[in-house]
């Protein structure tokens, strides 16, 4: 399995990456598209002619981003759906409302580190609800639209974060272990890279690849609760820039019938055997075969 690799580095941005796309009559969803480079990735797809959705907790503040959305690039098809990855109900329902094909599903919503341990309704540790598995959710019940688009493409926004902690299978909600909030977000991480390796296991066959993606460190709302970016400057990106690895692996033929991969900068990161201080790389366990399958069925029996 040979490493892909790309013309485009740390510095490209989603209109570097994009040049000559077209999206004209594909169908795209941005999870967490009213905030953070969520905005910016599901502009840069509606640059490119797709329909976009912008699937967010807070409709009033997603209207006012799709309307800015509009005017910007002149894409009259920006539209708004109510999603909150931490309620079942508004996965069931956003899926349950989808009719016709889905060309991109893009995984971006996400929290990072809140200081004290929280449960959803169900009793799922909050970080990992949200960023892993309430998507994997949405991805299984738009499954059919992705696959009657022929060629569906998910991608799924991880980050350096999963170099902190693998899955813990034995105790996943922190019910035993002590809490900690960049423990539990490494955990979340690894299990949105995991994802993108089952999902595209289990799909291949429907056309559906997944893919993750390390955006980089962009000073956004999601550090609120860190105290702000704390990354060196010279390793911090624009939004324009943050959204690139997201729009490659959406979009670009280098990746066509690819799935499975863990992209940072625009290429395909190299498996480390240690956290380094950089935090670059991708840890063999976020993409083992064995812990993806298991996480799969780990994830059906929680939404059993």
């Amino acid at each position: 399995m040979s490493r892909i690799t790309t013309p485009f580095t740390f510095a490209s941005t989603a209109a570097d990456v994009t040049e000559g796309v077209d999206l004209t009559g594909k169908r795209v969803v941005v999870t967490g598209g009213a905030s953070g480079i969520g905005i910016e990735t599901a502009r840069a797809f509606a640059n490119l002619g797709a329909e976009v959705t912008l699937a967010v907790r807070n409709t009033v503040a997603g209207k006012e981003v799709a309307a800015n959305i509009v005017a910007a690039t002149r894409n009259k098809n920006v539209h708004v759906g109510r999603l909150d990855l931490a309620d079942r109900d508004t996965i069931h329902s956003f899926a349950d409302q989808w009719t016709g094909p889905l060309d991109v599903l893009v995984n971006n919503a996400g929290i990072m580190a809140p200081p004290d341990l929280q449960h959803t309704a169900d009793g799922w540790e909050m970080q990992f609800a949200t960023n892993y598995l309430g998507h994997f959710e949405l991805a299984t019940g738009l499954h059919d639209a992705l696959a009657q688009a022929g060629t569906a493409r998910i991608v799924s926004v991880s980050s350096s974060g999963h170099l902190f902690s693998p899955v813990n299978f034995d105790d996943l909600h922190f019910n035993f272990t002590p809490y900690d909030p960049i423990v539990a977000y490494g955990q979340s991480k690894s299990a949105s890279t995991l994802f993108a390796v089952a999902a595209t296991h289990q799909w291949h066959a429907d056309g559906i690849t997944a893919n993750a993606v390390m955006p980089g460190a962009i000073a956004t709302n999601l550090q609120r609760h860190t105290g702000g970016l704390r990354t060196p400057v010279e390793r911090r990106k624009t939004p324009e820039q943050g959204a690139a690895t997201t729009l490659l692996a959406a979009t670009s033929p280098l990746l066509e019938g690819v799935g499975g991969r863990y992209l940072e900068d625009n290429n395909e990161a190299l498996q480390v055997s240690r956290r380094g201080p950089d935090l670059t790389g991708v840890a063999p366990y976020a993409l083992d075969q064995a812990n993806a399958q298991r996480l799969w069925d780990v994830s059906l029996s929680l939404l059993a």
